[in-house]
């Protein structure tokens, strides 16, 4: 196997003629900022000051009205959320930033007040998710029953992913990963406790990961395999996601014919799978399988990126919270600077506190 790895958390990384100036990347984070769905100026005043990172991966960012879920998440399927998304990607690159878009449809993780009109909540198959989900409009809300898809239906969400890969290249955007993580609607077609369809969708792990090969597949051919990522989370039971007999067959083969459409990153949520010896098992196998940027995320520090990047587990790690109260974060990290805590309370609400006013260390600190 011929790794990309740069062995070191500050050097660049290169692929397909892209350099990331570092192996750093900002995971996607719902920031619940984007006020009717479109992006704003505080939200391109957010990710400007994030423009360190070697990559940034945005928020999830809907493909179609039908994938909003949560309160003020932004989509990328009109003229508005373009020219929105635009001065995002423009004030990034300004400050020689690289950064992609996460596309989520979030499938049966949803509340009708969350939607637009028209929409209807859709999943592989007809069955609630547990737990609430927070609405403006009424306050907490039990998750609602979604439908289950028509074939026509699956294959519009192709189809929208498709456009919505095509639109995020026209704001401006680097590339896009595919969210297949976290139990939305990617993951969902690959779990047999809320896939069980017996069309060519449902049954065998071929026919339940069919839906995310299609998707990356369409999205490789409209926009080109060097600017297509996607995410992965084994033995994920985030949004009510219960484990299966066949996870480390089905991220096997996944990882098999992700590696075979030859994209540019495969971005893996680790920390469940390292609580076991078959979880173990599966990223090695991961690694050993997918040939190009391989993206580990899971509550990592400088200390555990640096050994996994030395011991050749991944090419870059992703760090989440961090991120949030420190913008600054690769100098940080470079520097041996601590780390400011955030405040959970202003994680999703919908204005600056919390989100553009955390201090840069190089304000007070000489580079």
């Amino acid at each position: 196997m011929s790794y990309t790895n740069t062995l070191n958390l500050f050097s660049p990384v290169k692929k397909y003629g892209i350099e990331f100036s570092n192996a750093i990347a900002m995971a996607p984070m719902t920031r619940s900022r984007a006020l009717g769905s479109v992006p704003n100026d505080l939200m391109a005043t957010y990710y400007e000051q994030r423009a360190g990172a070697g990559l940034i991966i945005t928020e999830g960012n809907s493909p179609s009205p039908n994938g909003i879920g949560y309160a003020r998440t932004p989509g990328i399927y009109s003229a508005e959320q373009i020219a929105g998304w635009k001065k995002v990607t423009t004030a990034v690159h300004a400050k020689g930033g690289k950064i992609f878009t996460q596309l989520m449809h979030v499938g049966r993780v949803s509340h009708s007040a969350n939607m637009p009109a028209g929409t209807k909540i859709l999943a592989p198959s007809a069955i609630q998710a547990a737990g609430d989900m927070w609405t403006d409009v009424q306050g907490l809300q039990p998750k609602e029953k979604p439908e289950a898809m028509t074939h026509d239906e699956i294959k519009t969400a192709i189809a929208e992913f498709t456009r919505a890969a095509i639109n995020a290249i026209d704001a401006g955007f680097d590339g896009v990963e595919l969210h297949g993580a976290n139990g939305y609607l990617l993951e969902q077609f690959l779990n047999p406790n809320t896939n069980q369809r017996t069309d060519e969708y449902g049954g065998s792990i071929e026919k339940r990961s069919r839906f995310v090969l299609e998707v990356t597949e369409a999205v490789v051919n409209a926009i080109g395999k060097e600017k297509v990522g996607i995410r992965l989370s084994p033995y994920n039971v985030f949004n009510d996601m219960a484990l299966y007999s066949e996870i480390a067959a089905t991220y096997t083969y996944l990882a098999e014919q992700l590696s075979k459409l030859d994209i540019l990153y495969l971005h893996v949520i680790d920390y469940a799978a390292r609580t076991s010896e078959e979880g173990l098992t599966l990223l090695k196998s991961i690694r050993n399988t997918f040939g190009n940027i391989l993206i580990l995320n899971g509550g990592y520090t400088r200390e555990r990126a640096e050994q996994a990047l030395a011991n050749r587990e991944a090419d870059m790690i992703s760090f989440g919270t961090p991120f949030i109260s420190n913008p600054d974060l690769h100098y940080r990290l470079k520097h041996g600077i601590a780390l400011q805590e955030s405040n959970p309370d202003t994680f999703y609400t919908p204005d600056s506190k919390g989100y553009t006013d955390y201090a840069f260390a190089s304000q007070n600190v000489l580079a």
